[in-house]
This record gives C-alpha cells, structure tokens and sequence, in this order.
C-alpha cells in the first residue's frame, strides 16, 4: 500500500545517504561548519555501535587522526586507540624489507589502530550533539527525482514515506550504492578473487606497537597492534580456499595464520571471532553528476592492502565539508568540480597504489624477487623515498583538507 508523503523535511538541508563511518564523519563536519543536513540511514542507532560498524580493526593514519581530532569525534575514541610507531612491510621468502618509524618522521605515532565498532561508537555519541543534524534512522531511499535546483528524495521510514528536496545529494551508501545506480554513474569493478579474514590474536611476544604487512603468493597478512598485548590479524586467502579456511577449528586456524605470517612475534595464541569478507575493486567513473556527489566506498572501494579505505573516504568528506562552509550554495557545478579536481590527485595515487601492490607484491613470479626485494631495500635506507612512503602513509596526498593537518593537542 503507497503511503502518501508526509510534508517536506527542512528543504535547506543537504541530504547525505548512508550513515556509516564516512556518512557520519560528514554529517558531523557539516553541522560543525554551521551546514544543515539530513542523513538517512537503514539502521536504527543504538547505544553501543550500528551494524555498519563491523568487527574490524581499522589502522587509522595519522591525518584521520587529526581529522577526527578536528570534527570533535577523537575525544570519544582516543582511550580505545592504540599508537602505531612502527611499520614493517616484507615479502615471504625474499630478503629485502622496509621499516618506517615514527621518532625518525618526527611525529609520535604514524597512526592509530581502533577497532571499527569503537569508531562507530564515537561517531554516535559525537552526532548526539550535532544541533543542525536530521536524523532518518531506520531509514531507506526509495527514489529520486531531478528538480531544477536539487533533487526530491522519497525516503521509506517507519512512519510512511517522506519527501525532501535538497540542493546537494551525497551518496555516502557504500560499494553497491543506490546513489551511485540512480545517478546513472558506471563503475569499473574487479573482483580479487580473494577472501579476508578478520580477528584478534595473541602473540607471545609483545608487539611494542609495531604493525606488519607481509606480502606472499597467496596475498597479503597484517597484524595491528592492539591493547593488552593483543593484535588485530588481517589474513588473506584465495576465494576458492575460503569455505576450507572457514571451517578450520581454532587451532587450525592459528596454525595457518602462523605458517604465513612467521615467528617475529613468537606463537600466536587465542583467536578471536573469524569474520570473512570478499574483496573487491570498485571505481565510480566520475565522482559527481548534477547536484550531487559520491564520497567512500560509493566512490571507491579499494583492496584493504595498506589500509586505505576510511582513510580516503574520510579525506572525501573533510574536503567536501571545507568547500561547502565557504560557498553559498552547496550544490553549485564550480563547487563540486573543483571537489573533483581536489580529491583527483589523493584518489588515483592510493587506488593505483593499493592495486600495484596486490598484483606486483603478490604475484608468484621468481623474476620479480630480486626487484621487489631491492625495492624494498631503498625504501628502507634511501631517507628521501623513505620520508615519501611515510608521509603518504600518514595521509598526507595531494591537496588535504584543511582538518587534517592540524596538529593534535
């Protein structure tokens, strides 16, 4: 049964769909710049975290940090972080490796390793202060229509259908967006054919706050400092060893993640809860259409190599929210161009490094050793190239927003 459209929501707000960590970092950069905005989101909020906060561990580079820092949300988050001072990236069976520490870049960590539902806890706890913020949660975008100056959103909620005319749509709605397909944007896609697993180890020694990225033929391992000596381990598989892999007992498990990732860190004990994800490359073509935009994983879905993902959509919405606060008009063509060309340069470094990496780094070719190996080799005693790997580690790419590089109290 149609239910007919209640009166229209605040007709000035911006209208941002998706409520997960890159929507709601950009809610709340909008109602701190004094912008009003509607976000619609699928679930209902709760106290602790929304399902969209996933079991993950997210290593947060040091710009999110000062971002997050920025928009109020790190205050909420910072006692649950874990500092990251010091990277060690290496490939199984080949001799060169890369160390980045954070005392020779002169900062106190290169970032920070939080668990993803901590995040999603902060991000709900800072947007419970937002005064300029309508919320639509349970909530779900039923269609659209083009109007002359913005967009008529018909929005399902418990209540009946709402509708709301915006002057600027973003679509914050994920890898599959709705957005995205309404806009009528193609995206390129690529499909890893690869499953990550996801958990919390023990390892016998401490990890002195060292992150690792170890590359092999099977893909890449890393593992995350956490509190308590524990780490978050990120092990990789081919997709057709997936089903084998989730069905391995604990101890099975341990000993798999052991034979990949080595004994720098002694025995690896306790593992957490397993969770799998396929991983997929999803590129839109372009990153606005008339009157609105695509931020995060709407944008651009890379491999989870590095860790790029939040970092890169919350650097989207920093930089949309500068460009916003000081125009007029939200939705205004030069406004959203000049978007574009801004977040270009960060965009295509990080997916063409994150995609480089998976297939050179992880190619089972004995030709490419020795190069990868020297590669490694000058990341590591060359200080220039090595003060370049670390600073776009950090997040430091392209034109930033502003937010990003202030200085953390």
């Amino acid at each position: 049964m149609n239910v007919p459209a209640s009166p229209t929501l605040n007709e000035s707000s911006v209208l941002i769909v998706g409520g997960g960590l890159v929507g709601a970092s950009l809610a709340i950069a909008l109602d701190a710049a004094g912008i009003a905005a509607t976000l619609v989101e699928t679930a209902a909020p709760r106290a602790d975290a929304q399902p969209s906060y996933d079991e993950r561990n997210l290593a947060l580079a040091r710009a999110t940090v000062n971002g997050l820092d920025a928009i109020g949300v790190w205050r909420h988050a910072a006692a649950q972080a874990t500092p990251i001072r010091h990277i060690r990236v290496s490939r199984a069976g080949e001799f060169g490796s890369a160390r980045i520490d954070a005392d020779k870049q002169g900062v106190d960590a290169l970032g920070w390793t939080l668990p993803a539902r901590e995040l999603g806890a902060a991000l709900l706890r800072r947007l419970d202060e937002c005064t300029r913020l309508t919320r639509l949660a349970p909530a779900m975008l039923a269609a659209l229509e083009p109007l002359a100056d913005g967009w008529r959103a018909q929005i399902n909620t418990p209540d009946g259908m709402r509708s709301l005319d915006t002057p600027l749509l973003v679509g914050a709605d994920g890898t599959g967006s709705f957005v995205r397909t309404q806009l009528g944007i193609e995206a390129e896609r690529h499909d890893y054919q690869q499953t990550l697993f996801v958990c919390t180890i023990t390892p016998e020694r401490d990890h002195a706050n060292r992150a690792f990225e170890r590359f092999a033929d099977d893909g890449p391992v890393a593992l995350l400092p956490l509190a308590e000596r524990r780490c978050g381990l990120v092990l990789t598989v081919a997709a057709d060893e997936a089903d084998a892999v989730a069905a391995l007992d604990d101890a099975g498990f341990i000993e798999l993640a052991q034979r990949r990732f080595g004994w720098r860190l002694g025995r690896l004990s306790r593992p957490g809860e397993r969770h799998p994800y396929t991983i997929h490359r999803v590129a839109a073509a372009q990153l606005t259409g008339p009157r609105a935009v695509l931020v995060g994983n709407a944008a651009q879905t890379v491999h989870p190599i590095g860790a790029q993902g939040f970092n890169l959509g919350l650097r989207d919405a920093l930089t949309l929210a500068e460009l916003m606060a000081a125009a007029s008009d939200p939705g205004a063509a030069d406004l959203l161009e000049r978007y574009a060309a801004r977040r270009a340069p960060d965009r295509e470094g990080t997916m063409a490094m994150s995609h480089g990496l998976v297939r050179l780094a992880c190619l089972p070719q004995p030709l490419l050793a020795p190069l990868r190996s020297l590669a490694l080799l000058a990341c590591d005693r060359l200080p220039p190239l090595q003060r370049a790997l670390a600073r776009r580690g950090m997040g430091f790419r392209g034109e930033p927003p502003h937010a990003v590089l202030e200085r953390l109290p």
